[in-house]
């Protein structure tokens, strides 16, 4: 709609105003107070209407890495396929170097742990643990983007209290106050393509099995069965190239190739692949991702009923889901399967999952009155595979998770969320010390500088 068609249409609605009131006494004031509103409401539309035609001028004629490579700091910051993975508020620095710094400190106590090394069945324990997380990003003008991650921290807390398929803290950082390059890496756009090329040491759940409601242990769920699918045998952060394809904003795809065993030596020798397609319908006026994924590990595995076969391979398949229903809600959902015969050599924890499933609810704190609150549950199972329990005398029970969180926005710079978990049959009731449920409470204080 153009100025002309507004000032006609409000030259029209002011003869029906004017002739309806005035038969009504109305006064001049309050006429000229409507006519002014209604030429504010007017100019305001008018110039979003503009904003609008251009915004769809430039992404009809800019190719994908070319819209991504030209956003500001604070359209990047809310861009939704960032990868980055704590989320921090970023500070521009100067022209094009976004810094991000957050600290996460996390006690938890937990009620009948059953962990080998107890002195007793059913012992409580009360432990805490901290990370920090230093983030530098550099957009290049016409090339790309680079991104540094260092993070350090202290402690296990309650993890090495427990024996469990899938543990209660995936912050937990127990690298006795180490500074380490948790990812480091250059990412390049094609100019006339929407592909974009990753290079460097990176995260692969960053790009895989990734979830809008349950991928940041600093801000969602502590679990790590709600972090990501435990079926899924990622390598940890290790040097590795990722290709991504978005041909449209209804689609995008994910490969990413790297070292299996993490010990930048012999590359090739053993990798990890793994590729992932994400449709993103736009269902109840709301977006939503449909993530369908597959992987290969191909380091040596171990075939449960011939230890002969020593050099086998691993891979399995998933689903990741999130879909917002409304402003209040929004729900995701995982499942993994992985092949149930083999097992990674050389892991301390023997025993393999077939299956892993989880789901749960996001609610808005805008439904009470505190729109910056979240109140967030979910559930799951890790189920062990039928050669992982033919191999012994073993129980090997599905091992059952509940979690639920409360975040709560103290001020700009604080969030605290009080977190409890509850597992059943923990390790498939094959510890050692205890076979009873597993209760888990503590809280998180999230500090963005």
């Amino acid at each position: 709609m153009r100025k002309g068609a507004v000032i006609v249409l409000l030259f029209c609605f002011l003869c029906g105003v004017n002739s309806s009131w005035a038969g009504e006494g109305v006064s001049n004031e309050e006429l000229l107070k409507e006519i002014q509103a209604l030429k504010e409401a007017a100019a305001k539309q008018e110039k979003r209407i503009a904003e609008l035609e251009q915004r769809l001028a430039q992404q009809e004629s800019a190719p994908k890495g070319a819209q991504l490579k030209d956003m500001t700091i604070e359209d990047f910051d809310k861009h939704i396929d960032s990868h980055l993975l704590h989320r921090i508020p970023g500070y521009q620095l100067f022209d094009g170097l976004r810094m991000g710094l957050g600290a996460t400190f996390i006690s938890q106590a937990t009620y009948n742990a059953n962990a080998d090394a107890l002195s007793r069945e059913g012992e409580d324990a009360a432990d805490a643990s901290y990370s920090v997380d230093l983030e530098f990003e550099k957009e290049f003008a016409g090339s790309g983007r680079a991104f540094l991650h260092l993070e350090t921290g202290d402690g296990a807390g309650v993890e090495d209290e427990l024996k469990l398929f899938a543990n209660v803290n995936r912050d937990a950082d127990d690298s006795d106050n180490g500074i380490s390059v948790t990812e480091i890496w250059y990412e390049y756009y094609m100019d006339n393509m929407p592909l974009s090329w990753t290079f460097g040491k990176i995260d692969p759940t960053i790009y895989v099995d990734n979830n809008e409601y349950a991928n940041d242990e600093t801000t969602q769920f502590l679990g790590r069965i709600f972090r990501n699918s435990p079926t899924v045998e990622f390598p940890d952060n290790s040097p590795g190239i990722r290709l991504g394809l978005e041909p449209t904003e209804f689609m995008g795809a994910e490969l990413v190739l790297m070292d299996a065993d993490s010990d930048w030596e012999d590359m090739f020798d053993g990798v990890f692949l793994a590729g992932q397609v994400n449709l993103k319908p736009a269902l109840f006026g709301k977006g939503g991702n449909y993530r369908l994924l597959g992987w290969l590990n191909d380091r040596n595995h171990i075939k449960w009923h011939d230890a002969t076969k020593d050099k086998e391979e691993g891979y399995g398949f998933g689903v990741s889901v999130d879909q917002q229903f409304s402003d209040n809600l929004g729900a995701f959902a995982r499942y993994g399967w992985q092949d149930p015969q083999q097992r990674l050599s050389g892991l301390d924890d023997d025993f393999s999952l077939e299956h892993s499933w989880s789901a749960g609810l996001q609610f808005s704190g805008d439904l009470w009155g505190r729109d910056e609150d979240v109140l967030a549950v979910a559930v799951g199972e890790a189920i062990p595979s039928d050669d992982y329990k033919d191999s012994g005398s073993l129980n090997a029970k599905d091992e059952r998770h509940l979690e639920a969180y409360y975040s709560f926005k103290a001020n700009e710079h604080l969030t605290l969320s009080p977190d409890v978990q509850i597992i059943w049959n923990p390790y498939g009731d094959d510890a050692v010390n205890g076979k009873d449920t597993i209760v888990v409470g503590g809280i998180r204080g999230q500090v963005d500088f």
